[in-house]
């Protein structure tokens, strides 16, 4: 890869993951609602299991998907239903100082795997494959992921600051009520296009 694509790699990776999307604003709510320190483990997980959603798709998972679309179509309804179900649970977020015991933050783990059902991470990983890496084979897909990983977590961190700085506005219920249902809401709405291309 040539240092030109290398760096218009790096852009493309800084600008769709820095911009609004579905990880972005369940940060922004974990960061209002848990704090800083409590979603480190939510935003590893959106790095790395981008970086493995990235990688599984250049190997062939694309190919699988065209042999059978039905898979592709279960894997958009499982989206927008998860993503509703996660919009449902920001809405109804206990206030910030009850926490301790009546509402967690997304773990690693969940975070890595929502990675699978999120329209934006996919569509992500398919444009810097199909017009950034020219080639699938495993050492391009490495640098690739590896730019990702890089420019991904500052990215995501930024979020999780701004919503850890807004707790401080958010600092009765009804302001909270508001925030959280307006984060669900915009998280309602990142699906429209998703629900547009469904056939």
């Amino acid at each position: 890869m040539t240092f030109e694509m290398l760096s218009a790699l790096a852009l493309f990776a800084f600008v769709s993951s820095v911009t609004p999307g579905p990880n972005n604003l369940m940060l922004m709510a974990s960061g209002a609602n848990f704090g800083f320190w409590r979603t480190i483990p939510h935003m590893a997980g959106i790095s790395l299991g981008f970086l493995v959603l990235m990688v599984l798709i250049g190997l062939g998972l694309v190919q699988a998907f065209d042999a059978f679309p039905v898979v592709y179509t279960i894997l958009k309804a499982a989206s927008i239903l998860y993503l509703l179900y996660l919009a449902w649970r920001i809405a109804h977020a206990a206030p910030i100082r009850s926490n301790e015991g009546a509402g967690r933050p997304m773990t690693f783990l969940q975070a890595a795997l929502f990675q699978w059902v999120n329209p934006k991470a996919w569509a992500m990983a398919l444009t810097a494959i199909t017009v950034y890496l020219g080639d699938t084979s495993l050492p391009s897909l490495s640098v690739g992921a590896l730019v990702f990983a890089v420019v991904n977590f500052p990215s995501v961190t930024v979020w999780t600051v701004l919503g850890q700085q807004l707790a401080r506005v958010l600092t009765n219920q009804r302001r909270l009520a508001a925030f959280n249902w307006t984060m669900a809401a915009l998280l309602v709405t990142s699906l429209f296009p998703v629900i547009l291309q469904i056939d």
